[in-house]
């Protein structure tokens, strides 16, 4: 396949019609498209300009070919565009990305681990939406709001936390920072799969740093430390923590060697492994377990999970506030290994053994739980 850049014309149809002509060929004769073509497409599908029969077309032939950096960018790039951006009133921000379709195997402590975080003196972001497929799981949002928090800030609200010394942390929602997108819910239910969205909407970035913004997200298969490397560079990330987490979310396993990829200053990406063992975290499970069901070992596209989510939201919001105040447990020992691993990178600890070690501190002494409770 290679990539061609006919004259774009001005007519979203036209062009739209070009471009689904040359992605939507078959596994052997479909060509890439260029960067700007990407955008463009993907400005259209936002925009409400070309049917939604071609929209979704657009973004399944993409994911049938697989997406070429030039697309993921220009995706991504249209995504941006459409996102509201505010700059906080701090100097950083530690950008907390889960995937948006939640999780559904385990209980997501994440959604507590700004709070931890801005305990720490890093002021840090993490944002959602209410549900997404394919997994439909347990997301932040669901979490917090069920926690007592309110989920329903804009950007610019989000943004103000963060420089609230008591504070220090946020949570904002797809709807508030990029509301086309969001409208894009329904479609990408008929779809069912993981379209190229799934890949960049958590590069989005609405809340940054006045002088750096950090992003920390998480991975499942090989290719994509790499894939998501490059794309945080392009959206402006000075730096990067790709961890290989527990559903893809940005906390390691707890009973396994752990893997990271990382780069500072937007240069070129590392690589480092940790044991659990060695942050004096010694568990029998990979993550904090859903009550009355075993958390399944796998990896993937799973399929949406059957629970109550309103339930489980409740179970989570006890479970991290728990843990927020000292209780041990897998969830104190997932927010703590996640926590030190953003120190860590941040280079505010020189080991992750000290790293963790602060943050059982600010744990035990219920200054993340304060953090937290003052956000209410």
């Amino acid at each position: 396949m290679s990539a061609t850049t006919p004259a774009m014309s001005s007519d979203p149809l036209v062009m739209m019609r070009s471009i689904i002509k040359r992605i939507a060929t078959g596994p052997e004769l479909s060509k890439d498209i260029a960067l700007e073509e990407a955008r463009a497409g993907m400005r259209f599908i936002l925009n409400a300009e070309v049917d939604p029969v071609q929209a979704a077309i657009f973004l399944i032939a993409l994911r049938m070919k697989r997406e070429t950096d030039d697309e993921n960018r220009g995706v991504l790039e249209a995504i941006r565009e459409a996102t509201q951006t505010v700059t906080a009133p701090v100097d950083e921000v530690v950008d907390i990305a889960d995937p948006y379709d939640g999780f559904n195997r385990s209980l997501p402590a994440s959604p507590f681990l700004p709070a931890v975080l801005a305990a720490c003196g890093v002021p840090a972001i993490s944002h959602g939406v209410e549900s997404m497929g394919p997994k439909y799981g347990l997301t932040h949002r669901q979490v917090l709001r069920a926690a007592g928090m309110n989920v329903d800030f804009s950007p610019a609200q989000a943004a103000a936390r963060l420089g609230d010394a008591a504070i220090g942390w946020a949570y904002v929602d797809q709807q508030a920072f990029c509301p086309k997108l969001h409208n894009l819910t329904p479609l990408r239910t008929l779809i069912v799969k993981r379209p190229v969205i799934t890949t960049v909407e958590v590069l989005t970035g609405p809340i940054r740093g006045r002088k750096k913004t950090h992003l920390v997200t998480g991975y499942v298969h090989k290719p994509y430390p790499r894939i998501y490397a490059m794309l945080a560079r392009h959206a402006g990330f000075d730096s990067a923590l790709l961890v290989r987490g527990v559903e893809g979310g940005v906390i390691p396993s707890l009973r396994q060697t752990g893997k990271v990829f990382y780069y500072h200053d937007r240069g070129e990406e590392q690589s480092q492994e940790f044991n659990p063992l060695d942050l004096g975290i010694d568990q029998a499970v990979r993550a904090p377990q859903i009550p009355n069901q075993a958390a399944a070992e796998g990896e993937g596209d799973a399929v949406e999970a059957n629970f109550d989510a309103v339930a489980l939201a409740q179970i989570a919001a006890q479970t991290g506030h728990d843990a927020l105040a000292g209780q041990a447990g897998p969830t104190r020992d997932s927010l703590v290994y996640a926590a030190a691993l953003c120190l860590w990178h941040l280079k505010r600890y020189s080991s992750l053994k000290n790293a963790a070690d602060a943050v059982r501190q600010v744990l035990d002494s219920g200054k993340a739980l304060a953090h937290f409770q003052h956000a209410r």
